[in-house]
């Protein structure tokens, strides 16, 4: 059944991927009107984030950021799409690199790399990074049912020259890429919510009391990992920018929970920068009344291993 699915689903995809830039957006135009207008789409969700974000701005203020996000998150449902055929001249002028010689500095001193990121402006299109960085490239991704078609996205996304591996194997591909001595970056999004009963700190994401995700760091203090985030910063339509930025070459000299604690700083700001291009519609704040329910599974934990 799924290769059904998937043999009717994907020739119309392909078809749309080859469209011009202008087309497809002009889809996502009819998308937006769709969803925004008509269906209203996670609404109660992202107006809400948005106000727990941002609790001093205008009621209109937070609706105009809403209006935005729903624009833009249309336009990256085509951009994914467009993955599927986008060139490697095209993608390059689209997905530009402001400072890709502080990933290339690290990399020929021989260290691997933590690249840590959110899902800000256009993420997809974080493919094209073996393009510019002279390192081997690593990405999770989660497993789909339809396995035909899981098998078609990791091609899609392996095409410039990323090794993905699934979220359930991503840390055994890293500990096997250690034992036979090969170097590598890692490319980690940890910005939203983990399951709570697989978190290990709390921390404030916009002075809320939220579960993070703590593999980054993990990994990092582990392996020696050098900690630099990447941000996607929209310039104009289908036309974005990535910088750099050095967290820690030293992981191990941070306390417990401290590079994760400044990944989630560095996120806040650059989400301030352009809080329309946020992936509002995760409902990344509803754990934040858990917290003593997260201690007493804690207490609950402790009491088994004793």
């Amino acid at each position: 059944m799924n290769k059904i699915v998937f043999y009717l689903t994907y020739p119309l995809i392909w078809l749309i991927s080859r469209l011009p830039m202008s087309i497809l957006y002009l889809i996502s135009d009819f998308f937006y009107v769709l969803i925004y207008y008509v269906f209203g789409y996670r609404k109660k969700i992202i107006l809400q984030n948005i106000s727990y974000a941002f609790p001093k701005k205008t009621e209109e203020e937070k609706q105009k950021i809403a209006k935005k996000f729903y624009k833009h998150f249309t336009d990256i449902m085509i951009e994914s799409i467009k993955s599927f055929s986008i060139s490697e001249k095209e993608i390059l002028k689209r997905y530009t690199y402001k400072n890709p010689e502080l990933v290339n500095k690290f990399a020929k001193e021989g260290k691997s790399i933590a690249l840590v990121s959110a899902h800000l402006a256009n993420w997809e299109w974080s493919i094209s990074t073996p393009l510019v960085l002279e390192i081997n490239l690593f990405g999770a991704y989660n497993k789909l049912r339809n396995e035909t078609f899981e098998k078609t996205l990791r091609e899609s996304r392996e095409k410039f020259g990323i090794t993905g591996a699934t979220t359930a194997n991503f840390i055994k591909l890293i500990k096997s890429n250690f034992e036979n001595n090969i170097q590598g970056a890692y490319i980690l999004l940890s910005d939203q919510s983990p399951h709570i009963e697989k978190t290990f700190h709390w921390g404030t994401f916009f002075g809320v009391k939220v579960p993070v995700h703590t593999g980054a760091e993990m990994l990092a203090k582990k392996n020696d990992l050098v900690v630099i985030n990447y941000r996607a910063k929209k310039i104009k339509r289908g036309y974005y920018e990535t910088d750099f930025e050095l967290i820690t070459d030293n992981p191990k000299e941070y306390k417990d929970y401290e590079i994760t604690d400044k990944f989630l700083r560095i996120t806040e700001r650059n989400i301030t920068e352009q809080p329309e291009y946020y992936l509002w519609s995760h409902n990344r704040f509803k754990h934040k009344d858990r917290y003593k329910e997260w201690l007493k599974l804690q207490e609950t934990k402790q009491q088994t291993k004793s």
